[in-house]
C-alpha cells in the first residue's frame, strides 16, 4: 500500500475516532486533538521504519517501539504525551479499525468462505494465546515492580 493512502487511511481513522471519542467518552474533540496527532505520527513513523530499514519486521513491532520509548517515565515528554494521548479512548479508536476491517473481509469474502470453520478455531487459538500470554507477562512486570 502506499504511503499516501496509508496517510489517508489514518487521518479518516483519526477523525472517526475523535468522533466516537466525543460521542462515546464526552472527551471534546479539541482537547482530544493533541493525543490524535502523536497517536497517528507514531503511527506514520512505524510505518515509515518498516519500509525503510532492512529486515522483514512488521511496523506494528515499530509502532509498540516507538510507543514505549515516548512513554518510558524518564523520558524528557513522557508526562506530556501520555496526557494528551490519554484523553483518546481506546475503544474510540477500534470501532473505526474494525468497521475498516469487516469491509476488508468483505471484499474477500470468497476467499474468507473457503476458509471455512477452521478460521473460527484458529482466532480462538490466537485470542487464548494472546490473553494468556499478555495475562502472564503482566503478572512478571508488575511482581517485579512490586505493584503486586
Amino acid at each position: 500500500m502506499k504511503t499516501k493512502n496509508i496517510l489517508f487511511i489514518m487521518v479518516i481513522v483519526g477523525i472517526l475516532s475523535l468522533i466516537g471519542n466525543l460521542i462515546g467518552y464526552k472527551n471534546g474533540i479539541i482537547e482530544s486533538i493533541p493525543g490524535m496527532i502523536i497517536l497517528i505520527a507514531i503511527c506514520i513513523t512505524g510505518i515509515l521504519l518498516s519500509k525503510f530499514i532492512p529486515g522483514k519486521i512488521p511496523s506494528v513491532a515499530y509502532i509498540v517501539l516507538i510507543g514505549c520509548i515516548l512513554t518510558f517515565p524518564n523520558f524528557p515528554f513522557a508526562t506530556a504525551i501520555s496526557a494528551a494521548v490519554k484523553k483518546v479512548s481506546f475503544l474510540s479508536l477500534t470501532t473505526p479499525i474494525l468497521a475498516y476491517s469487516g469491509i476488508s473481509i468483505g471484499k474477500d469474502l470468497d476467499t474468507f468462505s473457503k476458509i471455512g470453520w477452521k478460521i473460527i478455531i484458529l482466532a480462538c487459538f490466537v485470542f487464548i494465546g494472546t490473553y494468556i500470554s499478555s495475562a502472564v507477562i503482566a503478572q512478571f512486570i508488575l511482581k517485579s515492580l512490586g505493584q503486586i
